[in-house]
């Protein structure tokens, strides 16, 4: 912590702002005079108003300066006005019944050893919902993480000369959003509850709304770009020197942390499906006048399309983007991440090829990990939406922080949740051809300790990846016109690629559909058209990311994403679901497992041969 003026007793240091303005006061009424040496002189005469030789005013309190070392601070409020004329009436000073006295400097004195190793990597710690509800939460998990960091530095990575800052990002408190309007249509009965609820996931619906959106995303973009510089103005060779960062993100944090990184947004998407509705025939009858007018209006937007793309090429060459941060991220930490549901509901679906630029491009991130308790509703795998077959295998275990001689993780071979065999009878068949639901699956039984500890929230497995196809069938079957049988024929087909992924590649395709129309009038044809789009939404605008795996043999991840922490021993599977969300903070598991990962480029450096140039 960085400090010139503290308050006697505690020795804690006076807040930034106010501290800059009593230092600039001091030095320009009292520079050049001599301070007494020791701190703790004790006054010869009593201290009141009158023998104050300087006052200074500030917004909420006030400074008097007896002398060059004796400065006090009162407080400004009326309560301590009042109390402050009471016990002058009574007879006790002003300092010694009201006043906080401060000292410039702290109670021993800085040697050339007193500085922290140089910090080479900061973490920003982005926190989700719930801000409101618990104001400066953030400061104090950070804290948390930051003391099991000090930990895991002092046992595993003592021999290093460098450290890792974290760094707290809260974003929440500075927006204002829709002001009062929700808690105004909030009923009074258990108003408790409806304030946490208000407080908590309504985030999550400011975040889907259309209105509020992007004020969240500036919000925490303008708050990570704003604490990057003020680290970078205080510490002038961290980027000159390399220094890396990373970002930790809990919760909704990760998606927002995501979507500034991607410059994911909404309104784009749906400029594409207009595009895509617009150059759907019209089936209706018309009569040829209005067909040739209908003629001329497709060329002109066609036209249109090409100049505007010519237009946009011409500015692209000129003018850079600017980007959304003002740092490349080193390592994006997902902690009780529930952003492969909303990678889901956008349409992204599992490809072909191991690499993580098919959901986070290398370019803007070097490397993304997913961490989650077993037992986190919140959280959910990504790794099924690159690659299908790694829903039936199981995340890497993190290693416990007492563990001796860990594996390292990138050695660490893949294990399967449920391994592949012949189905024997028409019970096994019939067992193989449904999907558990995302939200009815139940939990399967514990297998041996080392392998898979819990394999609870079997939907964050094998939902992630069809949680959209399942929603959209659920809220648009009575629009769609193929057969009752094809779900489960589907489900069918894909069982089977992962209970045999030596097998002969899978002859199911994704059919191109006419989109049917309604006879109904115009505005049903249009609403009709409109749900039917945004079911075939994936199909449209991401074509390739829902082609099947035609290779015959598995393809593997060029990096493991998921990583599960252990379940404890004695731990209770239903209390956890309700604790673990929040769980990440104090993990000395977490601590070791992300200092692994962010010292591992120091070491890869070092182990680099030294070779003299040619």
């Amino acid at each position: 912590m960085r400090g010139q003026w503290f308050i006697d007793g505690t020795w804690q240091p006076l807040e930034e702002e106010e501290s800059n303005l009593i230092e600039q006061e001091h030095l320009s009424r009292f520079k050049g005079r001599q301070m007494q040496e020791n701190f703790d002189t004790e006054m010869s005469k009593s201290i009141d108003g009158k023998d104050a030789i300087h006052s200074f005013k500030l917004s909420r309190n006030h400074v008097d300066w007896h002398s060059v070392n004796e400065v006090y601070l009162y407080s400004d409020a009326t309560t301590s006005k009042i109390a402050r004329t009471v016990t002058q009436k009574l007879g006790f000073s002003k300092a010694s019944s009201s006043g906080t006295r401060l000292h410039r400097g702290y109670v021993e004195e800085a040697t050339l050893e007193d500085k922290p190793s140089q910090t080479t990597h900061i973490v920003f710690v982005v926190h989700g919902i719930g801000q409101k509800m618990d104001q400066g939460r953030i400061i104090k998990n950070t804290a948390m993480m930051r003391e099991a960091a000090r930990k895991i530095e002092e046992r595993h990575f003592s021999n290093h000369a460098t450290h890792v800052e974290f760094l707290p990002v809260e974003w929440r408190s500075k927006l204002t959003l829709d002001g009062d309007t929700v808690d105004s249509i909030t009923p009074d009965k258990v108003r408790g509850l409806r304030d946490m609820l208000n407080s908590s996931a309504m985030d999550i619906m400011y975040y889907t709304s259309p209105l509020y959106r992007d004020e969240l995303v500036k919000g925490l973009q303008q708050e990570l770009n704003r604490l990057y510089s003020l680290f970078c103005s205080r510490n002038p060779d961290f980027e000159e020197k390399g220094g890396k960062v990373s970002i930790v993100s809990h919760s909704l944090g990760c998606v927002i942390t995501y979507d500034i990184m991607t410059g994911w947004n909404p309104v784009r998407l749906y400029e594409q499906l207009l595009q895509k509705e617009e150059e759907l025939p019209d089936e209706r009858w018309m009569c040829y006048e209005e067909r040739h007018l209908l003629d001329e209006l497709y060329i002109t937007r066609r036209r249109l399309r090409e100049i505007e793309e010519r237009l946009n090429g011409l500015k692209a060459s000129s003018v850079m983007q600017t980007p959304a941060l003002k740092f490349k991220v080193e390592n994006f930490f997902c902690m009780g991440s529930p952003l492969a549901v909303f990678l889901a509901l956008r349409g992204i679906r599992p490809g072909n090829t191991g690499s993580q630029d098919h959901i986070l491009p290398r370019e803007i991130c070097h490397r993304l990990l997913n961490i989650f308790h077993p037992t986190d509703p919140v959280a959910y795998r990504l790794e099924p939406l690159i690659l299908k077959h790694y829903s039936n295998i199981s995340p890497v275990q993190i290693h416990w922080y007492n563990t001796s001689n860990p594996l390292p993780y990138e050695h660490m071979k893949p294990s399967f949740l449920n391994p592949a065999k012949e189905p024997t009878s028409a019970s096994d068949n019939e067992g193989i051809s449904t999907i558990p639901s995302p939200v009815t699956s139940p939990v399967l039984a514990r297998r041996h300790y080392g392998e898979s500890i819990t394999n609870i929230g079997k939907a964050s497995i094998l939902g992630a990846a069809s949680i959209g196809k399942g929603l959209g069938g659920m809220l648009f079957s009575r629009f769609g016109r193929s057969s009752a049988s094809q779900p489960s024929e589907t489900s069918r087909d894909s069982m089977e690629d992962e209970k045999k992924p030596a097998a002969s590649p899978s002859t199911s395709t994704v059919a191109t559909q006419t989109l049917p129309h309604s006879s109904s009038g115009f505005l049903d044809s249009a609403y009709f058209r409109l749900q039917e789009s945004f079911f075939y939404l994936p199909q449209l605008l991401f074509p390739e990311n829902v082609m099947q795996n035609k290779d015959n043999t598995l393809v593997e991840l060029d990096h493991r994403i998921d990583f599960e922490l252990r379940e404890g021993l004695v731990e209770s599977r239903y209390w956890s679901a309700v604790t673990s969300h929040t769980a990440y903070w104090s993990s000395l598991d977490v601590a070791l497992f992300l200092l692994t990962f962010m010292y591992k480029h120091e070491q890869e450096e070092d182990a680099k041969p030294s070779l003299d140039p040619v």
